[in-house]
């Protein structure tokens, strides 16, 4: 079925429709510098697409909150919400079939970017079954998707890129269709703006940014000075679900507005404020400061304070050190929390600092507080418990050879690693694609398969499949080898694990 959207008319005053199923099967970018009419066009397509299509907009300056009174968009106010009941609220809007608008209002630049990269984490990350068509409009993108590193933090910006990168990479395959819009082109990650096939090119006056929009849209340099001749609501449509030249339009009314319109010129109040210069630069009222009154000292504080002092000069009683056993007993209550962390269904797939918050507050609980490790050393208890190692095994000498192998690989892939060097020590068969797709905290089956090629790359392990399909893993130089393991073991028990 082909939906024609009109956006507004050309020049010539013929319609300007947009192919929503055609827009849906690619994605869309949108540019112009501030006041080129950005936001109406968005306002425009989701109002015109909003009975055909599912939506999502994640929403920096909630313009588009009143979407939700005319058309029932769900408006979720992300300052209120934690990323992670944010990133459960995306996979149930997706699986639902619910329009939803997530307000950023109010959040500075590092919290926007780690709200909404858990909540588009959610869209992202559903079950195969529930991988149904939507419209995922982001405003802003630049903010999102930064060319270079600003003033957040290196982690918030990673979470934030690669949640945009996921969108508009690999989105399509899940039915997300991305449209991002940007004031500035030249600040938007490249490797973002550059999957998009559509392309709706506004008002912009630097140079940079009318070379890159130049560029995308096939034009020579000397045509890009098009750009700033362009009006308000005037943009340059290049693409698939658009047209395939060059093709100037003007898009038509909203039935919405934004909570906050453009600003317009207001009459200045007619009667001149008396006394101007003494109101506006009138002092601040004096701050209301109660005088201390000053007791004469007492002869028992005086004596207290002598005390006080005199066990001060005291030293300090040293500890006395800690008994291997004691030391053992620690160890063993820290691992069973770690344990009860990882026990909980959706552990392997939530972000280490989550889980690294629960482990300390569960340990605070526990009473080991002195003991709780630091995030670096969690990271490498994390890699040993998901391998299925107790702290009992990592001073084995075999153990720390493995250890070592291990670091050779990215973090990420060291407990996988180390999974397997269990299996082969042990005898026990090869571990499953799921059981190594939940150890890498992924629900891809293909993905674990890529880790296993990656790691026998690297001249750590060999993998072998004998004519029955059953799988065998033998570590290079320690001759372990895993015994024969069927890698779709699992497979059809784990039916959310996407493909």
């Amino acid at each position: 079925m082909t939906v024609a959207i009109e956006m507004g008319h050309t020049t010539a005053g013929a319609p300007a429709a947009l192919d929503l199923e055609e827009l849906l099967a690619t994605r869309l970018l949108v540019q112009g510098n501030s006041g080129s009419g950005k936001s109406h066009l968005l306002r425009r397509l989701l109002e015109q697409s909003a009975p055909w299509v599912q939506q999502t907009i994640i929403d920096p300056e909630g313009d588009f909150v009143s979407l939700g009174d005319r058309f029932g968009h769900l408006v979720i106010d992300a300052e209120e919400h934690t990323e992670r009941g944010l990133q459960s609220a995306g996979e149930r809007a997706r699986i639902h079939r619910v329009s939803t608008v997530l307000n950023l209002e109010g959040l500075d630049a590092e919290n926007q970017m780690r709200r909404a990269a858990a909540f588009l984490g959610g869209l992202f990350e559903v079950a195969r079954d529930h991988w149904y068509p939507m419209l995922v409009v982001v405003d802003e993108a630049q903010l999102f998707a930064p060319a270079v590193a600003g003033e957040v933090s290196d982690e918030a910006r990673k979470l934030s890129l690669g949640a945009m990168t996921n969108l508009m990479c690999r989105g399509r395959k899940r039915g997300l269709a991305g449209i991002i819009a940007t004031q500035r082109l030249a600040k938007l990650a490249k490797n973002v703006a550059a999957e998009a096939s559509n392309f709706l090119m506004g008002r912009t006056f630097l140079d940079i940014d009318m070379a890159r929009a130049a560029d995308l849209l096939g034009m020579e340099r000397r045509q890009a000075e098009a750009f700033r001749d362009l009006e308000r609501g005037q943009f340059i449509a290049l693409g698939p679900a658009l047209s395939r030249r060059p093709l100037s339009l003007r898009i038509g009314p909203t039935d919405t507005s934004p909570r906050n319109g453009t600003p317009r010129l207001m009459p200045l109040p007619e009667a001149a404020l008396e006394d101007a210069r003494a109101i506006i630069l009138a002092a601040p009222p004096p701050e209301t400061v109660r005088p201390q009154r000053r007791s004469s000292p007492d002869l028992l504080d005086q004596l207290m304070a002598a005390k006080s002092a005199a066990l001060e000069i005291r030293p300090e009683p040293v500890e006395p050190p800690i008994s291997a056993e004691d030391l053992a007993e620690r160890r063993e209550r820290v691992d069973r929390v770690l344990r009860a962390v990882l026990a909980q269904p959706d552990a392997g797939f939530r972000v280490i600092g989550v889980l690294y918050q629960e482990f300390v507050v569960r340990c605070r609980i526990e009473g080991l507080a002195s003991v709780v490790p630091d995030l670096p050393a969690f990271r490498r208890m994390l890699t040993r418990a998901r391998a299925g190692l107790g702290s009992d095994m990592a001073g084995d000498d075999a153990w720390q050879d493995v250890s070592a192998r291990a670091s050779l690989l990215p973090e990420d892939m060291q407990g996988v690693f180390m999974m397997i060097a269990r299996a082969a020590k042990e005898g026990w068969p090869c571990p499953s694609d799921a059981a190594i797709a939940r150890a890498y905290g992924s629900h891809s089956l293909r993905r674990a398969r890529r880790l296993l090629t990656y790691i026998e790359e690297q001249g750590l392990i060999v993998c072998q499949l004998d004519g029955t399909g059953r799988r065998t893993v033998t570590l290079v130089e320690l001759a372990w080898a895993t015994a024969p393991g069927d890698p779709n073991s699992e497979e059809a028990e784990q039916g959310r694990l996407a493909v």
